[in-house]
């Protein structure tokens, strides 16, 4: 399976990243994560619950981030494991721009399955990961939009603000990559 696309964030570069590397941020986001722990100075866990079609699963996964580009891009390695329903492996490569006031986010990822989701079309999966994506970037996006009255000093604050918190940490890298990551997942696993 491939997924790929783009979304404009609308929050700086720094403060996107720092985002995608809080834990508790794409937890928030993504539909179904029950858990998103770090585990290593790279590598974290993750435990969901997916429907896709008739098979519904919890499940657990590891998440790696490599060729880590601090504010720029990183790579997602990932495997997990539904019980009955499968098990999913790929990699998620993940892409930041800047793009006026905002953050183009630019993904692609492979991934394998295997189990019950394996003989669920591909059609159904794929519509399921789309969604899947769909709801988390909105979500993402919805969190890091600046209050409509509080607009123009959110932009000019977020900037200052931003780079303290993500400062020496791929956080962002990872938030990026795991949400990626688990959307192949329940893409794989629905």
């Amino acid at each position: 399976m491939n997924l790929q696309g783009e979304r404009l964030i609308p929050a700086s570069v720094e403060a996107t990243w720092a985002a995608l590397n809080d834990p508790e941020v794409l937890k928030q986001c993504i539909a179904g994560c029950e858990s998103l722990e770090r585990t290593g100075d790279n590598q974290f866990q993750s435990t969901m619950a997916v429907r896709i079609g008739p098979v519904n699963a919890r499940f657990k996964g590891k998440l790696e981030l490599q060729n880590i580009v601090p504010m720029d891009s990183y790579t997602i390695a990932f495997e997990g494991q539904g019980g009955v329903a499968g098990f999913g492996k790929g990699t998620a490569d993940v892409k930041l721009s800047p793009d006026g006031a905002g953050t183009l986010l630019a993904y692609t990822a492979k991934a394998q399955v295997g189990g019950k989701l394996a003989q669920v079309g591909s059609r159904l999966i794929d519509s399921a990961a789309a969604k899947i994506a769909e709801d988390f970037f909105s979500a993402f996006t919805e969190r890091l939009a600046p209050p409509e009255a509080e607009a123009p000093a959110a932009q000019s604050a977020a900037p200052a603000a931003a780079p303290a918190g993500a400062a020496g940490k791929p956080w962002l890298v990872w938030a990026i990559v795991a949400a990626l990551v688990i959307v192949v997942l329940a893409y794989l696993f629905a």
